[in-house]
């Protein structure tokens, strides 16, 4: 196909396909459906060969946010049977980022619900980083606070921060409908504030909220101008108890086609499978991983993913590597652009040029990580965890009957109920 070897060609010299390129990825056929995935993993394999990065999420404040993201299960007014607490000490954060760490994760990314962080917020995150770091020395640290006042983001850096996460989610012309109590320009901002503070940027989108390829392709192009160094793609967990939670419109041969999309876009960054990859990919996540160089390991903020060490099994099986901490993960040239001493990576370059460091994926403030439970707001008093409704994490998933197309599917879709915030122990 014309368009497949356009778009390899271009995306080994990290040249820009057009937009009318971009949109016809996204209007392949699921019978060229392979093609795509594997012209798209050529461009992957150029710039990070077959190593997987793996990162791990802690929820330090769940729950009650004053932002109305419609995605979102912490947003006001949400329905959602999500576990709700306040700030969690440093001591509980570091172990429960001490999981992720044991599973294979080399970065840990903090997350708080709420619009945007306090000074004393500030105070209790950096102590928190300061504690992680004291613990894993090695291991890279993202903050995901919401939007940041002057001077945050800052003092974020230095108390040891590496990245700063925060997503565009959807297209600017059609933000507005999605969120009402901040604008799409504040989350560019912030984003901006992070990288002018010398942090590693992490930003991407959710896709399955009802946008069209226009809008998807337009908030990939918005990433590829900000440019940062890692785009999360998260697909839209439909909550039940949330404005978008009749919105099951994604396949996986859509999943594939919209990460084949923006590695053609973004040939050279970090892309990570965020929040959703279960629920949508199911069986065909392994194919995910010719697109993508980045996955969370684990569960995420309120919605719980598959097992561990089904993950790594998976990574495995699909001929993958895990990305060790001696690895770094951007190639050379996007390593030397943040000079070298802003991610918290180590190791020589690799033979390939793949060197620099990682940034990290999911979202800030509202819809972080995972498509429908990011941060947002103040939050009440530490929940007492409901029993736990799921197997636990090494169980298998029974047989499903078929469901109607666009039905909501409550079978692929289990609340958080160990970790971070509980007496459990937490998926890593």
């Amino acid at each position: 196909m014309d368009l497949l070897n356009t778009l390899v060609d271009k995306g080994l010299r990290r040249e820009l396909p057009t937009r009318e390129e971009a949109l016809a990825v996204l209007a392949t056929s699921d019978d060229d459906l392979l093609d795509v995935v594997a012209a798209a993993g050529k461009v992957r394999r150029q710039w990070f060969g077959r190593r997987v990065k793996l990162n791990y999420l802690v929820n330090l404040k769940s729950g009650l946010c004053p932002e109305d993201c419609s995605y979102c299960s912490q947003r006001l007014g949400s329905k959602a049977g999500i576990l709700k607490y306040t700030w969690l000490k440093p001591d509980e954060a570091s172990k429960a980022a001490a999981a992720g760490v044991a599973g294979g994760a080399k970065r840990v990314c903090l997350v708080a619900s709420g619009r945007g962080p306090t000074d004393r917020d500030v105070d209790r995150v950096t102590k928190t980083i300061e504690a992680i770091k004291e613990r894993h020395e090695g291991v890279e640290v993202c903050a995901c606070l919401g939007l940041l006042s002057d001077g945050q983001a800052d003092r974020l850096r230095s108390a040891g921060a590496d990245a700063y996460n925060h997503n565009l989610n959807t297209s600017e012309e059609t933000y507005g409908a999605i969120t009402t109590t901040h604008t799409y320009a504040d989350r560019v901002d912030t984003v901006q504030q992070a990288q002018a503070a010398g942090l590693s940027a992490c930003s991407g989108l959710i896709a399955g909220m009802g946008e069209s390829d226009k809008d998807l392709v337009d908030v990939v192009f918005a990433l590829r101008d900000l440019d940062p160094d890692s785009v999360p793609v998260n697909f839209l967990i439909p909550f039940e108890g949330t404005p978008l939670a009749k919105e099951w419109n994604l396949t996986p041969q859509r999943c594939l086609r919209i990460l084949a999309m923006v590695r053609f876009v973004c040939p050279d960054v970090e892309v990570r499978l965020a929040g959703g990859r279960e629920v949508h990919l199911r069986s065909m996540q392994p194919l995910a991983l010719h697109l993508v160089n980045s996955i969370f390991l684990g569960d995420y903020l309120t919605s719980e993913g598959q097992a561990g060490q089904a993950d790594l099994d998976m990574i495995a099986d699909a001929g993958f590597e895990v990305e060790g901490q001696g690895t770094t993960t951007l190639p050379r040239h996007r390593a030397d652009a943040l000079s070298g001493d802003g991610c918290g990576s180590q190791g020589a370059a690799e033979a390939s040029g793949a060197t620099g460091c990682g940034s990290h994926g999911g979202g800030g403030g509202c819809g972080s990580h995972e498509a429908s439970g990011g941060g947002c707001g103040p939050c009440g008093g530490h929940g007492e965890p409901e029993p736990a409704t799921v197997a636990d994490a090494g169980a298998g998933v029974p047989a499903r009957e078929s469901v109607p197309a666009g039905a909501a599917r409550t079978d692929l879709v289990a609340v958080r109920r160990r970790g971070a915030g509980t007496d459990l122990a937490p998926n890593a």
